[in-house]
């Protein structure tokens, strides 16, 4: 009965991570398809190329399913590189570098794997991130994740080069560029909506006193509004797979990382719930880089409007209560 029940629970979460996988693969897919199509619209591409009445638009699909996915792929390595670069180092002492290039070697061997460069940057963000593709892997961890006990550290570790061996690092990274994009767009497009006038009408009056304030608003709050609104319909096509990839994908990958470092004993169960929940408690969120929410251990939180980027403020708090339960995961 126990067996039975399992099997069906990998065989929702395998079907779940392949939904998210595709969702994450549309994303860059719409995106190219924004200026390509119209364009293969405008020129007959159909007809000039192949000599086919297919229009176009067949062809402007085609070519943004083929283009789409192989720029983001392309991108995305670039992109995390050049943050790393952008990074504060930690500035370690040769033993306490050594001692973790050392730790990362051994648990990389445990793992089934070769050790990726490891980057430690000065940070109060308790977290690591771990990045893949054709430039290579590259592991990013915080001071404060290396100043954790040594159980909680090796497990948070782990995690993240367990992500490296299922390959799912190297399809994150890949995805980036497409999911950034979206992330800002949607970000404009809601500051616009909410956009509203801080000054009341005293300040006003104030301000026209001195000769500085114009009688009212050259773009009234209400224009801000439907640009936004714009902004987001237009954006809704690729917003929507990319958070059902953040859902399915990337929430359900850290998740089966989760059990692959938990199946190793309870000590190691015990020190990744302890380093998740840090991670997630601890002050110093605004340090991480939102480009590495999706890579790192634990998505972090923005300090000033709390909220989670990348999956959902709940994520973390699941993950704790599965690997905390008796029950086996």
């Amino acid at each position: 009965m126990n067996s039975g029940r399992i099997e069906r629970a990998s065989a929702i979460e395998r079907a779940s991570t392949v939904v998210g996988a595709l969702a994450l693969a549309v994303v860059p897919v719409v995106i190219a398809a924004v200026p390509i199509v119209p364009l293969a619209w405008l020129l007959d591409v159909g007809g000039v190329l192949v000599g086919l009445d297919v229009g176009g638009v067949v062809v402007g699909l085609f070519t943004a399913v083929v283009v789409g996915p192989a720029v983001s792929a392309v991108l995305g390595p670039v992109l995390v590189d050049r943050r790393i670069d952008r990074l504060p180092p930690a500035d370690l002492d040769d033993r306490p570098a050594a001692f973790v290039d050392s730790r990362v070697d051994a648990i990389a061997e445990a793992v089934g794997i070769d050790p990726p460069p490891v980057t430690a940057v000065r940070a109060e963000a308790a977290n690591v991130a771990v990045a893949d593709g054709y430039r290579g892997p590259r592991l990013v961890v915080s001071t404060r994740l290396l100043s954790l006990p040594a159980g909680d550290r090796d497990a948070a570790l782990r995690h993240a080069l367990v992500r490296l061996r299922t390959r799912e690092a190297g399809f994150t990274t890949a995805a980036l560029p497409g999911l950034v994009v979206v992330e800002t767009v949607t970000l404009v497009a809601t500051l616009l909506v909410g956009r509203r006038t801080d000054r009341n009408p005293a300040d006003r009056r104030v301000n026209r006193i001195h000769g500085y304030e114009p009688d009212r608003e050259r773009i009234p709050a209400p224009a801000y509004a439907v640009v936004g609104l714009l902004v987001w319909i237009v954006t809704l096509p690729a917003w929507v797979p990319a958070v059902v990839g953040d859902r399915l994908f990337v929430a359900g990958r850290r998740r089966a990382g989760d059990v692959a470092v938990a199946r190793v004993g309870e000590a190691e169960r015990a020190g990744l719930a302890n380093a998740v929940a840090f991670a997630g408690e601890a002050a110093g969120a605004g340090d991480w880089p939102p480009l590495f929410d999706r890579l790192s251990l634990v998505s972090m939180a923005d300090d000033e409007t709390g909220r989670v980027r990348g999956t959902s403020r709940q994520e973390a708090r699941i993950r704790l209560a599965r690997l905390r339960s008796k029950r086996t995961l």
